[in-house]
């Protein structure tokens, strides 16, 4: 308790206080009529206070003329204890002053307590103004110091954000006084037709595309929670939900790969996103191989078009999806734009229409600090595969397995698959040893007889 706030506890604290002082200049009166420099006064919760000396002194304190004075209590191995009238007397005055000033403690405190009990319905209200008071001049002041701008909400499905900004790297940024490159991005529907647009963003990695999905994203959340937002100007229709699949992350507790959390994410999406939802979703496929995770990608965006219908941004590697505009009216291709420079690549950090056609791959590695015997290596087996990829035969987009479907393709239940033609397909003959080969065609065989007689 603050000194001054109760005088009955500051009167018994001084006594306790005071007391102290005086168990300390009475050690020292002792010292110096005995002579016994190492006399001490102590304390233990079975003899109170008490005068200690060594043994070698106790015989001095027993006799005259110090007998009646110092009341032997304890001897010791290698110590002799005493007390003394004046020591009784004044351990009992400090007893009581400590119990006292305790005692008034705990009252006083079970008084504020109880006022305080009393008022809690009006300390609750206060702190919930004031929590909403912090936050509202928090909002606030951010909104004058960058520049945010006031949203329109409403109920439609516009999604129209011009000179938008992603919150927190624009703060990093401006550290070092770098500027952020602001980007626009519509998702409304056509003529206002309730289904939104798709923005599928290629580019090279380092360009920006994760951050323009994740601003976008931001940008949705703070218009609705009534903040000003980092753009110059916003009309955002209400988002019901918010999707995102962003990022890289395994599930090792659970036995989940990185790719299997992948798509248990994009599953959850894709079966529960409707018009109303925004969904970003970054690199749709890349945890497998190229052509499982292109077909992937691509059946997922024809998904999202055709069944879910929502705002939704889409950035992939896979440039292949770039053709599925021409066939998905509510499909936009957008990139990021990049400028080579004497060897170099510059990202300029700019989303605008159109697809890219390289992912610069080699120069990011090479800005990551690969060594550079490694970068050539890659340059010169990545000349190799794209002179290979161009004498292969074209047409791929008009293979039937990435033909737009006229209709949402429904769950069909598949044929059984033959189990002799399943265990042929599983044989590699180059793998096997003559002895291995013979023995898979017993196998075979005993299972072909099997089916015949069955």
């Amino acid at each position: 308790m603050r000194e001054g706030y109760e005088p009955s506890l500051d009167e018994a604290r001084a006594l306790r206080d005071e007391s102290r002082r005086v168990i300390a200049a009475l050690q020292a009166r002792y010292i110096e009529e005995t002579g016994v420099r190492i006399l001490k006064i102590k304390h233990n919760n079975v003899l109170g206070y008490f005068v200690e000396v060594t043994a070698q002194h106790g015989e001095r304190l027993m006799s005259a003329p110090f007998n009646g004075v110092f009341i032997h209590r304890q001897t010791l191995a290698g110590q002799v204890r005493f007390t003394t009238t004046e020591l009784g007397e004044l351990e009992a005055k400090i007893a009581s002053a400590a119990e006292r000033a305790l005692g008034l403690e705990l009252e006083i405190f079970e008084r504020l307590a109880a006022r305080v009990i009393a008022e809690s319905a009006n300390i609750k209200d206060c702190a919930e103004a004031l929590s909403r008071l912090d936050v509202a001049s928090a909002l606030a002041h951010l909104a004058t110091e960058r520049g945010y701008a006031r949203p329109h909400v409403d109920d439609s499905h516009v999604f129209v954000v011009e000179g938008g900004r992603h919150p927190v790297v624009e703060q990093a940024l401006s550290r070092d006084g770098t500027p952020f490159v602001a980007n626009d991005c519509d998702l409304s529907p056509p003529q206002d037709t309730g289904a939104g647009r798709i923005w599928l963003i290629t580019g090279p990695n380092m360009a920006g595309k994760s951050t323009f999905l994740r601003q976008n994203a931001l940008i949705a959340i703070l218009a609705q929670m009534g903040s000003f937002v980092p753009a110059k100007h916003a009309h955002i229709g209400v988002v019901d939900r918010l999707f995102s699949r962003v990022g890289a992350a395994d599930d090792l507790a659970r036995g989940r790969s990185t790719f299997m959390v992948e798509m248990v994410e994009t599953a959850a999406i894709l079966n529960q996103a409707g018009e109303r939802a925004l969904v970003i979703l970054d690199e749709i496929g890349r945890g497998t191989a190229t052509f499982d995770g292109l077909s992937i990608a691509w059946a997922t965006v024809e998904h999202l078009h055709g069944v879910n219908k929502c705002r939704a941004l889409f950035a992939t590697h896979f440039h292949e999806l770039t053709a599925l505009a021409a066939r998905l009216d509510r499909l936009h291709n957008a990139t990021v734009r990049v400028k080579e420079w004497q060897g170099e690549v510059v990202f300029l950090h700019e989303v605008v229409a159109g697809s890219a056609d390289r992912s610069y791959g080699i120069q990011v590695a090479k800005l990551a600090g690969l060594p550079p015997s490694v970068i050539e290596r890659a340059k010169v087996v990545l000349a190799k595969l794209e002179q290979e990829d161009r004498a292969a035969p074209k047409g791929f987009e008009d293979l039937p397995l990435f033909a737009v479907p006229s209709k949402p393709a429904q769950d069909k239940q598949q044929p059984a698959e033959d189990p002799l033609v399943a265990a042929l397909a599983a044989l590699n003959p180059d793998d096997l040893s003559p002895r291995e080969a013979m023995e898979a065609l017993y196998r075979l065989k005993e299972q072909a007889a099997k089916k015949a007689g069955s």
